[in-house]
């Protein structure tokens, strides 16, 4: 049997990879990437002060302050700076939830079983606290130029 959810995530993923390698070799520019993964997945590497702050999932945004850039088969790294503490971070592409750039109002949600399965898992039943769901039409374009 064709198993097209995994042939599309995986390229998908793809897409992901592109942008990273466009970001490394030309810069973000006026764009702005916002990349959600789980932050407890076996890919992951984060310090503990942040998977303390955000036990279940993370967004990052790579927009104007992000140093050293690597992108791997399985991962990447990119160092950010959080209240002014640069901090290395490792992802794998298989902990990743979703990626967009609300900057040209794109964005793709990775549909893979195994993260579906380890988010529904990892969520808490209390809903009172916060979503981590970002509006996008909050952040479209302005077109009247």
């Amino acid at each position: 049997m064709i198993d097209y959810q995994k042939i599309l995530s995986q390229n998908m993923i793809g897409v992901l990879i592109d942008v990273l390698e466009e970001i490394k070799e030309h810069g973000i520019n006026q764009n702005q990437l916002y990349i959600t993964f789980l932050t407890k997945h076996e890919s992951v590497k984060i310090p503990n002060w942040l998977i303390k702050k955000y036990p279940k999932e993370m967004t990052i945004v790579i927009q104007f302050e992000y140093y050293n850039l690597k992108i791997n088969k399985k991962n990447f790294s990119i160092t950010l700076s959080f209240n002014d503490i640069k901090t290395e971070l490792k992802i794998g592409y298989s902990s990743i939830i979703s990626f967009a750039d609300p900057s040209v109002n794109f964005g793709l949600i990775l549909q893979n079983r195994k993260i579906e399965k380890k988010l529904n898992k990892n969520l808490d039943k209390d809903k009172s606290k916060e979503d981590n769901i970002i509006n996008f039409s909050k952040y479209k374009k302005n077109q009247s130029k």
